[in-house]
């Protein structure tokens, strides 16, 4: 297919932006990328989809998320991160079936790719979700994930007993670590390439340093990335403090820093933490929908893009949000830190576009393949319908998909080649099915987790 007539933003070596510009695909690959009238020339006899006033970006990728979290939407509003936790998710989560982590997998999936991402990052999938259900939705839909298996062996948050989690998460060695091991050898590479799996090692004070230790030796032996929460909230930072650590002084002691991890978060950093993620090449999560929702505070991101750290972008999950729209996602991340530095130049449009694309796409090891619009790399990108009066006019087409449009305003998303939505639709699963399977699990959660009162309407419904 010949997609034509569109303004493309290629976040390529050079960040062109193609007016009048044409992207032929031949199997999963970008074939060719150019001018319309020059493509239509060497190529007359491919079929066309004229995209006038369009714009096609990369596909955006997702570098933290909670596949299962979806399905609590709406349960924990107003609330600072220990609460949010130990109040209503851990409970929640606790009570879920794996029949209700497939369910919530297959509706953050839809969410997701009918907003424009394209491949994702799952952070820390429990055992009791069932990695089997979350495998099977990522292939069945079409998109791309990197999914994280969680690691832990300790059942609280920072260490501190008063702050447990719900027994019906609390995992051993054999079941995380050695879980996730046979997760990889079981689903990596499956999917026509389009499964990774990852250890989604648990914030520190919830792993063990010896669990650790034997995650990182196992991570550089057999090739398997790591993501993990990491200074997040102030308890973060006052665990650290009583080992007589910086974040990042606990992470090099047990041997955590390094390309091959993605640390999530990353609120509460010394200059030094900045300088040695810097130095070891590790990669950082942006989150900042959710560090203002929980009131977690403000990553450094200015400093941190400013030391050469490599800085993505991620929507958490739905509970702390409530979205999975990395477009909205963008438009905070270039707003927020506007006033938190009181410079409308710091972190641009065109800086968040990279950490929603280029930049994600290192963090996952994939910059080869996905990321920019190029010849050879794989066919996934989005395809925003401009012509809406809530989108017009516009000028600059990076701010414009930055600052203004949102996942409803994805109109074709394509993954390897292919169209998995079209005119808005999912064409991969029923969406009208996926919603309402989730609905009806999310209510039978909330109720075997006695939360009804909890998570209901705070004014008076009659």
């Amino acid at each position: 297919m010949l997609y034509t007539q569109a303004t493309i933003i290629t976040v390529n070596g050079n960040r062109d932006i193609i007016e009048d510009g044409a992207i032929l695909v031949q199997g999963d690959k970008v074939a060719a990328i150019g001018k319309t009238k020059e493509l239509r020339s060497l190529h007359p006899h491919e079929p066309v989809a004229n995209l006038e006033g369009r714009i096609i970006v990369p596909g955006l990728i997702n570098t933290h998320m909670h596949t299962a979290q979806t399905l609590l939407r709406g349960t924990a509003d107003d609330l600072e991160l220990v609460s949010w936790l130990c109040e209503r998710i851990w409970p929640l989560q606790g009570n879920f079936t794996t029949e209700d982590g497939y369910a919530a997998a297959r509706l953050s999936i839809v969410e997701m790719l009918k907003s424009g991402t394209t491949t994702f990052l799952e952070s820390m999938f429990a055992d009791r979700y069932g990695f089997d259900g979350l495998c099977r939705a990522v292939e069945e839909s079409g998109i791309r994930g990197c999914l994280g298996k969680i690691v832990m062996d300790v059942g609280t948050y920072a260490s501190d007993p008063k702050w447990a989690m719900h027994p019906g998460l609390v995992e051993d060695r054999e079941m995380s670590l050695v879980g996730a091991v046979k997760m990889h050898e079981k689903w990596d590479g499956k999917a026509k390439g389009r499964i990774r799996v990852w250890f989604g090692a648990r914030t520190p004070g919830g792993v063990s340093e010896g669990l650790y230790k034997e995650m990182t030796t196992i991570s550089r032996e057999k090739h398997i990335p790591i993501i993990m929460h990491c200074a997040e909230a102030p308890a973060d930072r006052a665990f650290f403090a009583s080992h007589n650590h910086t974040p990042m002084s606990y992470c090099e002691s047990v041997n955590l820093l390094g390309p091959q991890t993605v640390l999530v978060h990353m609120v509460h950093l010394d200059d030094s933490d900045i300088v040695k993620l810097a130095e070891t090449g590790t990669h950082v999560v942006h989150c900042p929908s959710s560090n203002t929702k929980l009131a977690s505070g403000i990553c450094k991101v200015p400093e941190l893009l400013a030391a050469g750290v490599n800085v993505t972008l991620g929507t958490d999950g739905a509970p702390c949000n409530n979205t999975c729209d990395m477009l909205q996602e963008q438009r905070l991340a270039g707003i927020l830190h506007k006033v938190s530095t009181m410079n409308p130049t710091s972190v641009p449009a065109e800086t968040v576009m990279e950490l929603a694309t280029i930049n994600g796409a290192k963090a996952l090891g994939l910059a080869d393949s996905i990321g920019s619009l190029e010849v050879g790399k794989k066919a996934d990108f989005v395809v925003l319908d401009m012509r809406a009066p809530h989108l017009q006019p516009w000028h600059n087409p990076v701010s414009a998909v930055v600052y203004t449009a949102t996942g409803r305003d994805v109109e074709l998303v394509l993954v390897d080649g292919k169209e998995v939505v079209k005119d808005g639709k999912l064409l991969t699963m029923d969406e009208e099915a996926v919603w309402k399977e989730a609905a009806r699990r999310s209510k039978e959660v909330v109720a075997r987790a006695a939360l009804t009162k909890q998570v209901a309407a705070k004014w008076p419904v009659k």
